[in-house]
């Protein structure tokens, strides 16, 4: 109906005079993949994600197309879609402030944390779980990199933080100070009023100064790459036991390179500061 080599007229005017849009006409429908074919490259997918779970739909297309299948990012994003498939990373404002809520400034610039208990530090961190995300809370001692105490739960609301909180209290005695982060989690009066009411003092990290927990951050790094990655846990109750596991191992077994290769158990209970331990062994 449509000349493209037509003399007289263009293409965008034939396409005028017919009533239809010039994308109508260069519009060519995908070549969706099906059956048996379709059915392997799923499965080729789900592979590489279970594979690098980090990946996203560009780079497991990439990966697929090395394997000498040639796919495009749309298909691949679209099956990934369908299989309820997505890349593990970092979301925003996963501990939100809360405009209400008191603020405390940071208390650790140039501050020498000398002894086990001085400074404890707390953040959050989510999991993907099933499809959907449970969250994680852990207190960690900053001297020993010892995990004091940890919760999971599948909201985020400040209950589970004051949970953690009162355990380690309970357990591990009164830090001097505490550090978070400026989430509504910690902010929240309930949070807030057990701190106080231990006379500890209160530390939380400035706008933009990602650097400031570093050391929980870390944690959730070698939790994750070291374990949830690792293991494909099926429920709930399967994940609190590979984590509870992998703490325990964290804090008695794993040696720690910036301890000199202690375990936090080992510095947090024994006091004894990583250097000097150093120092005696090479004597």
């Amino acid at each position: 109906m449509i000349e493209p080599l037509s003399q007289n007229l263009p293409v965008s005017r034939q396409c005028e005079l017919l009533g239809v849009s010039r994308s109508w006409y260069y519009y060519k429908p995908s070549e969706r993949v099906k059956g048996d074919d379709r059915m392997m490259l799923m499965s080729e997918v789900k592979k590489e994600y279970l594979l690098r779970p980090f990946y996203g739909f560009r780079r497991i297309n990439e990966a697929m197309n090395r394997k000498g299948l040639k796919t495009s990012e749309k298909c691949i994003r679209r099956l990934m879609k369908e299989m309820g498939l997505h890349a593990i990373y970092p979301k925003p404002k996963l501990s939100s402030p809360d405009k209400k809520h008191k603020k405390y400034p940071y208390l650790l610039d140039g501050v020498e944390i000398m002894r086990p208990n001085q400074v404890w530090a707390s953040d959050i961190t989510y999991i993907r779980q099933n499809g959907a995300f449970v969250y994680l809370v852990a207190i960690i001692d900053l001297y020993s990199r010892k995990v004091l105490s940890w919760r999971i739960s599948n909201t985020l609301d400040a209950t589970f933080c004051i949970e953690v909180l009162k355990e380690a209290l309970g357990i591990y005695g009164v830090p001097e100070t505490f550090n978070t982060d400026q989430g509504c989690q910690f902010t929240s009066c309930d949070f807030i009023s057990v701190l106080e009411g231990a006379k500890i003092r209160i530390s939380m990290d400035g706008k933009g100064r990602a650097l400031d927990n570093v050391y929980v951050e870390r944690l959730w790094r070698s939790l994750k790459y070291e374990n949830i990655f690792l293991n494909e846990y099926k429920n709930l109750k399967e994940l609190k036991g590979g984590v509870s596991s992998y703490f325990e191992f964290y804090n008695s077994e794993r040696y720690h390179q910036s301890l000199m290769y202690l375990t936090p158990d080992e510095v947090y209970f024994s006091g004894i500061c990583p250097e000097e331990s150093a120092q005696v062994e090479a004597a």
